[in-house]
Order: C-alpha cells, then structure tokens, then sequence
C-alpha cells in the first residue's frame, strides 16, 4: 500500500479510556500532491509519485519545473514514490491528505536520525574503555584497545568497530499504531517515537 510524506512536528501523550498514558509523535502528514501515476503499460511497473512541502521556482531545474507544470502544481521539496498494484485511486494533480490514515491503522515511518558527528566506541559502540585506573592506566581510559592487526595480516578487517560518524542513517520504525487523525490540521498522532528531529521530513507507509 502506498504511504505519505510529512513533517515531525513533536512529541506529546495520550491517555487511553483506560487510563493508560501513551508517548506519541505528532506529524503534519500531507498534504501531498500526486506529481506522477507510474503504470505498468508505460513504465514497466506501477507506482504513485507524491510531492511535499512547498520550494521556490527559482531554486527548481527546469527539468523539475515542467514535470510540476504537468501536474498542475507549484514545485515540491519532496519527492517519494510508493508501489501500488492498484493506481485507479490517484489521478494526476490530486491531493493526499492525512485523512488518508484511520485510527488504529498501524504505519512504517522512515526518518533520518539525528546527526551527532565524530564519535568515539564508548558513545558509538557501548564500549565500556580499557580497564580501570588501578591498572596503570592514566589517559586511555574511553580507548578502543587493540584492534587485532599484527604482522598477520598486516591490516584492520572490515567491520572493525572503531570511532567515526555517528546518526544521519536512514532508520525505519516498524508496525506505530495511529492514535488520533486531525483531518482539518492534516495532522496525525502516532504512538511511540521516529526518528529525526523537529521539522525533519519523515514518510509514512500502511
């Protein structure tokens, strides 16, 4: 089934009828523009192309320009495309609002996590550092230790857990159930979190 694109606004809760206090995430799903109907016929498969978030003209290729003209849209910062095996709900130009989306449905939401630079194997990796300091150990204490190369084989294996870039992944969070649907605001309440920060570009599937 086919998703949407949308914003991660924040973090808030929910209580149940139960009493229960649920973590949620509030995203601005849509709405999305169908930028392009993919068939089978003329592209050898069949797939809808969604469009989000508003972009300048002057910032947008031609190339762009006119493939938003066709739609009969203004250019879009988002592009994502969903296979579908059944296009016959979406027409060129339309649009995809949150209502798209039912309470209690459950949704991938694919995000960028959080980008945290250059780190270390304590913060990267849960390494727990070189022994303690009865050990005569003085300034290596967050130090990966030794790395296993020797005169054999003369090199560090790859996959080696070592310090490095840590976050700006692509991570998908599986099977958030959809708490509430506020058609009017476009926005959705999902339950638990997703990755990225505040204002970072996720995409929902059903």
């Amino acid at each position: 089934m086919p998703g949407i694109i949308g914003k991660k606004i924040g973090m808030t809760s929910l209580f149940t009828p139960d009493g229960k206090n649920i973590p949620c995430t509030l995203i601005e799903a849509g709405p999305c523009v169908v930028t392009q109907v993919k068939t089978v016929e003329n592209d050898g498969y069949s797939a809808v192309q969604l469009g989000y978030g508003e972009k300048k003209a002057k910032n947008t290729t031609k190339a762009l320009a006119g493939h938003f003209a066709k739609a009969n849209t203004t250019p879009k910062r988002r592009l994502v495309e969903f296979r579908t095996d059944d296009t016959s709900a979406f027409s060129l130009g339309s649009e995809v609002k949150s209502d798209f989306f039912a309470e209690g449905d459950f949704v991938d939401v694919v995000g960028t996590s959080k980008g945290k630079g250059f780190q270390g194997v304590v913060k990267r990796y849960n390494f727990q550092g070189v022994g303690g300091q009865t050990h005569g150990q003085h300034n290596r204490l967050r130090h990966p230790g030794s790395i296993g190369a020797c005169s054999w084989p003369s090199r560090v294996f790859k996959g080696m857990r070592m310090g490095g870039r840590m976050g700006t992944d692509r991570v998908k969070i599986q099977n958030l159930k959809v708490m509430r649907v506020v058609a009017d605001k476009n926005l959705i309440l999902v339950s638990g979190s997703v990755p990225g920060a505040k204002n970072g570009y996720v995409v929902l599937e059903k």
